[in-house]
């Protein structure tokens, strides 16, 4: 889960959502299932959902019992709580051994220094239960800082009335089939004439640090924000024009509302929900609330493509802090939560996706509309090791700080695309110099 997942959960009261509200499950305040003892006890804090907390609490139980004498004592803390306490707990020497980190801000404690090199501690092969993206996005400098523990992906969800109201009765139903970017500029251009003033035909969820899932349509121009050596910029380019131009047709075409702009307080799923747009992009966290609350038919279907199809790599990693106490203890607990049976378990319940290749291949079924999982599972197929690696890197939070400005003063702030550009690539060397 990442900061604008839990945005979205705590604003959605603002559109009258109350079984949002009631489902969210974060804990009020920090709780600990018990204390530590020793070198037989790993302490793990982490945030979650009710069903993401139960499943933590399922899979620590069935290692405790494949493993007598040990013992995870769990520390579940509101996510607005739990990096100010990790980063406050790393510095004073007393940080847990082990601790939940989204994606984009797992390269900062990497880079840092301040994980646990796991290559000495998992067994021969154990990357090969991974998918390439997303091994790809726990390595530092060629090492293993962390294990994928799941993934999301944003696609899209749409509201089936309001597209049949501007005549659109289809959507694809495979990767391969997803609207190219000119069939969805149509789509969006035909829903923008027959909509009423009111009403838009998209909001993009780029809201917070969600900003990184713009970097889903340089993806599919074939673009980087980084060169291979994840050091020099790349994103001022003939891909990165092509992206930056057709993001902002959104709002100098009114496909998306003003205020679902990338500073907006104003959530994507906060405006879908209240019909104000027919379509939003967003991520598979969201189906059982939406299922619970809406009262409007809806369903799911592809990102568009361009030169390639791609998503954004959303999700989180478990990682170790470099104190930890027994690291072959930790490594026998990520293995635990990343053998087959936990993960189907942990992400079927939770509406998330697996990042081990034999579920990909396999496919999981949520236990909420289970018919929208291969959308999702399909959709995150589609990020390659290349992206989700850039999205890793240590200087990754003050990428975020760059494109959030940039892409502001681009989308609403009349910033031509070439000035957008050539700033952006500034800041993004003096975010990795640095």
């Amino acid at each position: 889960m990442d900061l604008d997942r839990r945005h979205f959960l705590a604003a959605a009261g603002a559109v009258s959502l109350p079984a949002v509200l009631a489902g969210c499950g974060f804990a009020p305040s920090s709780s600990s299932d018990s204390q530590p003892s020793g070198t037989d006890t790993i302490t793990f804090t982490t945030w979650g959902t009710d069903s993401e907390l139960a499943g933590f609490r399922s899979a620590i139980s069935s290692f405790e019992s494949a493993n007598p004498g040990s013992k995870v004592t769990l520390n579940a803390v509101p996510y607005d709580q739990m990096f100010t306490n990790i980063d406050a707990q790393l510095q004073a020497g007393n940080p847990p051994d082990v601790f939940r980190v989204p994606y984009y801000t797992f390269g900062s404690y990497a880079g840092r220094g301040q994980l646990l090199d796991l290559g000495p501690h998992l067994a021969d092969g154990f990357s090969d239960r991974f998918t390439p993206q997303a091994w790809a996005a726990v390595q530092n400098g060629g090492k293993a800082y962390g294990v994928p523990h799941h993934t999301d992906t944003s696609v899209i969800l749409y509201n089936k009335a309001l597209l049949e109201s501007a005549g659109i009765t289809s959507v694809p139903t495979s990767l391969d089939q997803a609207w190219t970017w000119d069939e969805f500029a149509q789509l969006l251009q035909t829903m923008r004439d027959k909509l009423p003033g009111s009403r838009y035909p998209l909001a993009v969820n780029w809201q917070g640090n969600g900003v990184t899932r713009w970097l889903s349509w340089l993806f599919e121009s074939d673009g980087r924000f980084l060169a291979e050596d994840l050091k020099t910029p790349a994103i001022d380019s003939a891909q990165g024009k092509e992206a930056l131009d057709f993001t902002k047709s959104f709002f100098e075409k009114k496909f998306v509302p003003q205020n679902n702009s990338v500073k907006s307080t104003k959530l994507a799923a906060d405006l879908w929900y209240g019909q104000t747009t027919a379509m939003t992009f967003g991520g598979a966290f969201l189906i059982p609330d939406s299922e619970k609350t809406l009262e409007f038919e809806w369903g799911a279907t592809f990102s568009p493509r361009n030169k390639r199809s791609a998503g954004d790599f959303g999700g989180n990693a478990l990682v170790a802090t470099k104190a930890a106490r027994n690291p072959a203890l930790v490594a026998k607990f990520f293995d635990h939560m990343t053998n087959a049976d936990q993960m189907r378990a942990f992400c079927e319940s939770a509406s998330l996706l697996p990042t081990r290749a034999d579920l990909i291949e396999k496919g999981i079924d949520f236990k909420v509309r289970p018919e929208l999982s291969p959308v999702f599972v399909g959709q995150a197929s589609s990020v390659k090791a290349q992206d989700s690696g850039q999205v890793a890197s240590p200087s990754m939070s003050k990428i975020i700080t760059v494109l959030k400005d940039n892409l502001e003063a681009a989308f609403v702030g009349g910033q031509d695309t070439a000035a957008a550009l050539s700033s952006m690539s500034s800041g993004i060397g003096a975010a990795t110099a640095s």
